[in-house]
């Protein structure tokens, strides 16, 4: 779709399916880098700003911009950034159905070089105390579309949300792997594979699914129609300005990118799939869904942070430029 044409579309953004977003909630502290630092060296940040992050976080967050309602799992405890956490979603409207006593929320160091490509150095907090009783208390109904990342499914209670995952009927998991992607278990993928999850991907992520399915890293249609006949399972590749590949029973399609100035590339895939499920949620097709994340990829890329998705009025007025300048 160009961008008239998902202007056209943004009215019909009403969810027809649950969405439930399970995942973290942190503190990105945010510096500006001349460059990476190497090992023994000294080098001096410009800080720009503490957010609040985390994949979940910023998907729920693009979802509730867009006007989609979803049940939010995002664990929150108790300490200096849990506060600052629990105060902000409350500011943004947004309810988690996971509280703990038993410790603080973690954060996470992104370095921002020139070209605002980013570098995470994490700490680990509630967010990776997962337990059977925070589980039990997701009621999902059939059909609800559950986003999960690969910080959960490669993080110690990995087998414990698996073993969960198993036990859902009629639920779609969305999962981003993210940079964890190497680090989860080829038996433990197994069994999330044959969950038939949609997988989203960025570059670098595909390049290691290419090595699994013994096909050229470089050539992407090619990795979704092999990913395809191995897994039966949907597929999104993200290409950054080049835009994304979907892969389904439907076929394999390349949404066109929205042209856009990158500040930082913060919460660019956690938007991106924000903007998929909401349009998943309407009842759009995989496709469609992933032309309308790119549009929010796009507008977020222009901003400082990860926790800058856009409003329906944002995500209208900036269709309405790039509609312009085509």
């Amino acid at each position: 779709m160009q961008a008239n044409e998902l202007r056209e579309r943004l009215p019909e953004l009403t969810a027809r399916r649950p969405v439930c977003v399970l995942g973290s909630a942190v503190i990105d502290v945010i510096a500006d880098a001349y460059s990476l630092p190497w090992r023994g060296c000294d080098i001096e940040l410009q800080q720009q700003s503490v957010n609040i992050g985390g994949c979940a976080l910023n998907i729920a967050l693009t979802l509730s911009r867009l006007g989609v309602e979803a049940k939010n799992a995002l664990p929150v405890g108790v300490g200096t950034w849990a506060s600052i956490i629990r105060s902000s979603l409350q500011a943004q409207g947004i309810q988690s159905e996971i509280h703990t006593d038993e410790g603080d929320n973690g954060w996470c160091l992104a370095l921002v070089e020139p070209d605002g490509e980013r570098t995470f150095m994490s700490f680990r907090g509630v967010e990776h105390q997962w337990n059977q009783g925070w589980l039990d208390r997701l009621d999902l109904a059939p059909g609800t579309l559950l986003s999960l990342s690969g910080y959960q499914l490669a993080g110690p209670c990995a087998e414990l949300l698996v073993s969960w995952l198993e036990t859902l009927e009629g639920v779609t998991p969305y999962i981003d792997f993210g940079p964890r992607i190497a680090d989860i278990p080829a038996p433990l993928l197994k069994r999330i594979m044959a969950c038939k999850p949609i997988i989203s991907l960025n570059r670098q992520e595909a390049a290691i699914a290419a090595g699994w399915l013994d096909v050229p890293p470089q050539d992407i249609q090619e990795i979704c129609s092999a990913w395809l006949v191995r897994f039966g399972s949907p597929l999104i590749v993200r290409l950054d300005k080049e835009g994304a590949w979907s892969a389904c029973a439907d076929g394999v399609v390349l949404a066109a990118p929205f042209p856009t100035k990158v500040v930082d590339t913060i919460g660019a895939g956690d938007s991106h799939a924000g903007g998929t499920l909401a349009g998943l949620a309407a009842g759009w097709s995989l496709s469609e869904a992933v032309c309308l994340g790119n549009a929010v990829a796009s507008y977020v890329v222009n901003h400082r942070g990860g926790d800058c998705a856009p409003t329906y009025a944002e995500l209208n007025e900036s269709l309405l430029l790039a509609d312009k300048h085509v």
